[in-house]
């Protein structure tokens, strides 16, 4: 079969976070700001996802999906044009050179991501959904923020869908840069933290 290779995205594609850059776009610093104070106690205790869904619901409730999509379109150029990491793209282009299957899979949030993969020339993407109703976000989040043990479900849902194992064993290659991805690193044949290296074009 062929081989399947996993790449997070904010800090391992790219130079930096592009969450709340995003968020900024779609709904000022005044909703930033404002969410910051609403998740103040989960700041301060580090609990990640709570923090993630205060800051969705404080910019995306309410907002036309079609609206947000165009926004995000424009945001994925610029991360494709500015913010990429030369080293790990020119090694997602290698996996894709010698066809292997390369899947996204991040905590960044679907709109741009979407639209980033499809400059990256990826079809599967796994990450952190919106919930919508009637073209309208809701401002909550679909299912789980894609980030630790969330990833390895993703993975397996995925694999699933295309009768691959559920132990990941298929799973050659992982790139990640925090600790929000150790457990898909674990799972691959091959893991590669790129917060510790620079890496050259092939393996």
């Amino acid at each position: 079969m062929t081989d399947v290779v996993a790449f997070d995205v904010d800090g391992t594609l790219t130079v930096r976070d592009c969450v709340l850059p995003f968020m900024s776009r779609v709904g000022g610093m005044g909703a930033l700001i404002s969410a910051s104070a609403a998740s103040a106690p989960a700041l301060v205790t580090r609990r990640r996802d709570e923090v993630k869904a205060h800051f969705c619901r404080r910019v995306f409730s309410g907002r036309d999906v079609a609206e947000v999509d165009h926004i995000a379109q424009d945001f994925a150029t610029k991360v494709a044009r500015s913010w990429l990491r030369r080293d790990t793209l020119a090694r997602l282009r290698w996996h894709q050179e010698v066809g292997h299957e390369v899947v996204l899979v991040s905590a960044s949030l679907r709109p741009y991501l979407t639209h980033l993969a499809t400059h990256l020339e990826i079809t599967h993407v796994l990450c952190t959904d919106l919930s919508q109703k009637d073209g309208v976000y809701t401002g909550e989040l679909e299912g789980a923020n894609c980030r630790g043990r969330a990833k390895v479900s993703r993975l397996q849902s995925w694999a699933s869908d295309r009768g691959l194992a559920a132990d990941l064993a298929w799973l050659s290659h992982a790139y990640g840069d925090s600790a929000g991805d150790r457990e898909m690193l674990s799972h691959a044949a091959r893991a590669h933290d790129v917060s510790r290296e620079e890496l050259e074009q092939t393996c």
